[in-house]
């Protein structure tokens, strides 16, 4: 079966197994920042963003997103740099071993997307889908203040 969907903001045209996931068939395609985790959707390492909101491209059939908008973790970048979530992640050492951190700067952006100035319960809430192994999350959260807190300034030139 052949599929259209843009990925990246570039459109492709792509042949799809029957019962192939979206993250099989993205790794596939060589999209290699969308992490296979647990396979059942409780870990959020596959995160991507369709259509603007977090899913996790393990539980999507990729016949489901014919004619739809996914945004993966290297799609985020532009010609201006790193996305202001990405950029704070850097900067507040918000990565450890970095399995986690394509889906969990998903969710983040998709958060902000949303709800531009959340306090720390909120931001909690918004990345609870992701588990993280290696830190205690102090980071992550952060690193989620300083993006909103860019991003509010930048909105406001």
């Amino acid at each position: 079966m052949r599929i259209t969907l843009t990925v990246n903001e570039v459109k492709r045209e792509l042949e799809i197994e029957p019962g192939e996931t979206l993250l099989e068939l993205l790794r596939r395609e060589g999209y290699k920042g969308v992490k296979k985790g647990c396979g059942s959707g409780d870990c959020g390492a596959c995160a991507v963003l369709l259509d603007g909101r977090a899913v996790n491209s393990c539980l999507v059939l990729a016949a489901k997103v014919d004619g739809r908008k996914v945004i993966t973790v290297e799609g985020l970048e532009n010609d201006e740099g790193l996305h202001p979530v990405q950029q704070a992640f850097l900067e507040e050492g918000a990565i450890q071993c970095g399995y986690c951190t394509p889906g969990m700067v998903i969710a983040a952006v998709d958060l902000l997307t949303h709800n531009p100035d959340p306090g720390e319960d909120e931001i909690k809430e918004g990345i609870s889908g992701n588990l993280c192994r290696c830190t205690g999350y102090v980071k992550q959260i952060e690193a989620i203040k300083t993006a909103a807190r860019r991003m509010g300034e930048g909105a406001d030139d």
